[in-house]
């Protein structure tokens, strides 16, 4: 995977956009103004993705390549550095989850609104 891959997957996805909000440099992805996702554009190591808690901790303890949220809430987020042994299924499936976590904190009208798209 590459980050025009990753880039190509994310944006897809209903609601979505894509900004730098931090620097020229961290791509943050955001369904209806959250952030679900954010990696480095040039290096692309890791990614940040949203996770329940308990799957977070699960997860970090089953994959190496998974560790607390670099600069994050160490309890709702993950960093994955793909370069490991993981596939790249698995890392969209992580994006997937990420993004089902977000849209299901949003507001319902929000969500209507979604469903529109």
């Amino acid at each position: 995977m590459n980050i025009e891959e990753y880039r190509n997957y994310c944006i897809t996805k209903a609601g979505v956009t894509e900004e730098f909000p931090f620097d020229e440099q961290t791509l943050v992805f955001k369904v209806m103004g959250k952030m679900f996702a954010l990696t480095d554009v040039d290096a692309f190591e890791s990614i940040n993705l949203k996770c329940d808690p308990v799957k977070a901790i699960k997860l970090r303890e089953l994959h190496v390549e998974v560790k607390p949220g670099y600069h994050m809430n160490k309890k709702h987020w993950n960093t994955v550095y793909i370069r490991g042994q993981l596939e790249d299924r698995q890392i969209y499936q992580w994006t997937d989850d990420s993004y089902d976590l977000v849209v299901q904190k949003l507001p319902k009208y929000k969500q209507r609104q979604l469903q529109k798209t």
